[in-house]
């Protein structure tokens, strides 16, 4: 097998995921081509975009979220993405006994003795007449089980069955409760394709190990998977011996090519979609930014994390800080404040603005 530096690593990585060089192709193309866009928060999917296409407008997404052409869900990790409707056939039954499992540990006491069956089913009578909030949703499956949790039930019916959170929750920017829908007419259905969500991920993150895609995706059982699937991988190892894979026709990026600074959001996917993230940072900046269940915003200088940053707002004005992670050099910095400028000029336009490192 051939023996792949992490600096390759790094470079195939981001040039997979457009943070090499932004790219002109429309929202939907780039929202398949990176497998999903992380969506905890309502501006994140539009941040991801900004640094990875040219011409990004902020009416441009939320019209793909508004008609549906792109949907939020509990999906990887059991965190909220955005996908597009064909993706989200892909993935939903895929990660479907991840979030089984996620109930059970989460609300598994709290539903004891509870038909979940008959639950889900209520709920999807109730969604029929139209969204409903968790607690509204929640507080309707209680009214006939005396004694249960709304809460429990709510959650639970976001594991157990396919639902999108429809605008403008998940728009620009839109903060709040969230809402739950049927997702019936995604034309999603319970069986799972494996071997494609596997191919899929490496196209957009490989070259990769069985425990990198298990760590992206949270599905257990891809060992035996990639196994079935050897015979059409290519294999490579990294420098510590480790196994990836990768596509058979896919090729890897010069480790000469320049990486340019980028300011990518929180949980944004080259931070979370490995379990070995060397190729994007090293163990003690990873300490530092992966905190709990939380990944902070990061500034990639030279294409791996070299700084944290953050926003403070006011009524007419917006302050950028950077907190490095390691040493900046005079020309780091001046192009760390020359994006940040840019960026705060999208976020906040007409704002006064100060950028702080």
């Amino acid at each position: 097998m051939t023996r792949i530096g992490t600096r390759t690593l790094n470079r195939t990585t981001l040039e997979r995921q457009l943070l090499l060089e932004r790219a002109g192709l429309s929202i939907v193309d780039a929202a398949e081509r990176l497998l999903g866009l992380n969506a905890q928060g309502p501006n994140l999917p539009y941040l991801a975009l900004w640094n990875r296409l040219r011409e990004f407008e902020i009416k441009d997404l939320t019209a793909a979220i508004e008609d549906g052409t792109l949907v939020r869900s509990t999906l990887m990790r059991a965190t909220q993405h955005l996908l597009s409707v064909p993706d989200f056939r892909l993935i939903r039954p895929a990660v479907a006994p991840l979030l089984v499992r996620v109930q059970r540990n989460a609300w598994g006491k709290a539903t004891t003795g509870i038909d979940l069956d008959a639950l889900v089913a209520d709920a999807r009578r109730l969604l029929a007449d139209g969204p409903l909030t968790r607690p509204q949703l929640g507080k309707r499956l209680a009214e006939s089980r005396p004694g249960a949790d709304p809460t429990a039930l709510g959650w639970t019916v976001q594991y157990l069955e396919p639902l999108v959170h429809p605008a403008p929750s998940g728009t620009w920017n839109v903060h709040g409760a969230t809402p739950f829908a049927s997702a019936e007419w995604t034309g999603v259905t319970g069986k799972a394709d494996l071997p494609e969500m596997i191919r899929r991920y490496l196209a957009a993150f490989g070259p990769a190990s069985v425990s990198d895609a298990r760590a992206w995706s949270g599905v257990g059982g891809l060992k035996e998977i990639f196994e079935e699937m050897r015979p059409e991988l290519r294999t490579y190892t990294d420098e510590n011996g480790r196994e990836l894979f990768d596509l058979p026709d896919a090729t890897l990026a010069s480790e000469e090519l320049p990486a340019p600074v980028r300011l990518v959001p929180d949980f944004d996917a080259p931070l979370l979609a490995f379990a070995d993230r060397t190729r994007v940072m090293t163990d003690e900046v990873r300490k530092a930014v992966c905190i709990g269940a939380s990944v902070a915003a990061t500034v990639l200088v030279d294409g791996t994390v070299a700084a944290k940053w953050s926003t403070k707002k006011t009524k007419d004005a917006v302050e950028l800080t950077v907190e490095p992670l390691r040493k900046l050099s005079t020309v780091e910095r001046a192009a760390i404040e020359e994006e940040a400028g840019r960026l705060l000029e999208f976020t906040d336009p007409g704002a006064v603005v100060k950028v702080g490192i």
